[in-house]
């Protein structure tokens, strides 16, 4: 099993070379900037408000986005100039290979406070977080804590609030190049529409037979349902069209080829999950089916308010929970009470439940009529 000593080894010998009692302050040049996290493909998704903010702020300077090892070839084409390197808690290599960056003279933490350690390791200046991460231990190296925003807003502006000061413009996927991606099998009409059944818990899922009757719907307006899941979710794929008669890409795309698929699709529909994000960074109209989560929090918000998109929620008492990365924030509702999670776990997905086959067919309709030229 793998573990995450060697790591944490590694960070405490990093962080003990840089040990000293001279007081720390902000520097006045920000000539090497970095942005750590190590979160799901969403959450890097939606990260990216902030190297946008950043390269607004430092125009001249060297941003480096260290994010999961599976996000990187999302970044090839450096969108903003931000150089993407990978980061695995599990991976020594990785860790090393971010000491020949120059240090940071300033370190943004979007989610998770521990990097901060990792961040004084490596030499960073300046480091700046969220306040209120807990355990508390994870704040005793961050140098400058943000409050959270204490009103509703989407986590992608929440965000630009680190640096302060003027937000980035509006999104507009030509800011993001794709990325090179191999070659696979294209569906076999330019009038395709990706329906994306998986989602990272259970309680996300959109019943088989919705799926199945909105795959008809789309076929008979003339379009090709196109199947999407993970490797390990071909059995929604199944169940949505035992008869199989309409492509599948479950477990056969790389995430640089799910980008293409996607942005040469005339739509999207899926859950609340990664995939969703994809679809507003790529520009192609999106419907997205919301269960536990919070439709706020996930939403557009300003930053991708240019991008057509719609979010389907409807209201649950029980969507009462409100944190966020460890953070509490009373104005988010959502649910994470996941299968086999005690005590108050759900025994079925009632919000997704709720969400109809006509509403979503309505919403379909309307994002088809606005967005389909051809």
């Amino acid at each position: 099993m793998a573990s995450r000593f060697s790591g944490r080894l590694w960070v405490a010998v990093s962080w003990l070379k840089q040990l000293g009692w001279r007081r720390r302050q902000r520097p006045d040049n920000i000539n090497n900037l970095w942005i750590i996290h190590h979160l799901l493909l969403g959450d890097s998704l939606m990260t990216v408000s902030l190297c946008a903010q950043a390269r607004l702020h430092y125009p001249h300077a060297n941003i480096t986005l260290i994010l999961p090892k599976a996000h990187v070839e999302l970044f090839t084409q450096r969108p903003w100039g931000v150089q993407a390197m990978p980061l695995d808690p599990y991976d020594v290599s990785t860790l090393q290979n971010l000491r020949q960056l120059a240090a940071a003279d300033l370190c943004l933490l979007p989610a998770d406070n521990r990097y901060a350690w990792l961040a004084r390791g490596l030499g960073a200046r300046w480091i700046i977080g969220f306040a209120g991460d807990v355990p508390d231990y994870k704040n005793w190296m961050v140098d400058q804590k943000i409050p959270y925003s204490s009103t509703p807003t989407s986590w992608s502006d929440t965000l630009t609030e680190l640096l302060g000061g003027l937000p980035p413009p509006a999104y507009l996927p030509s800011q993001w190049p794709a990325p090179v991606a191999a070659p696979y099998k294209r569906p076999t009409t330019p009038r395709y529409i990706v329906l994306h059944v998986g989602a990272s818990s259970t309680l996300k899922h959109w019943p088989a037979e919705r799926w199945q009757l909105l795959a008809e719907r789309l076929a008979l307006a003339g379009y090709e349902p196109v199947w999407s899941a993970g490797a390990q979710e071909k059995h929604l794929v199944r169940a949505a069209d035992p008869q199989q008669r309409w492509t599948s890409t479950a477990g056969l795309l790389d995430l640089a080829q799910l980008w293409h698929l996607i942005a040469n699709a005339v739509l999207l529909v899926c859950p609340d999950t990664g995939v969703a994000h994809l679809g507003r960074v790529v520009g192609t109209p999106t419907v997205t089916l919301f269960g536990p989560g919070s439709a706020v929090l996930c939403g557009s918000g300003r930053f991708w308010s240019q991008v057509p998109y719609r979010a389907l929620s409807i209201e649950m008492a029980c969507r009462d929970q409100t944190t966020n990365f460890q953070r509490n924030l009373p104005w988010i509702r959502r649910c994470e009470r996941f299968p086999g999670q005690e005590p108050h776990q759900c025994a079925s997905a009632r919000c997704m439940l709720g969400l109809d086959s006509e509403r979503v067919w309505m919403q379909v309709k309307e994002l088809l009529q606005a967005y389909d030229v051809n």
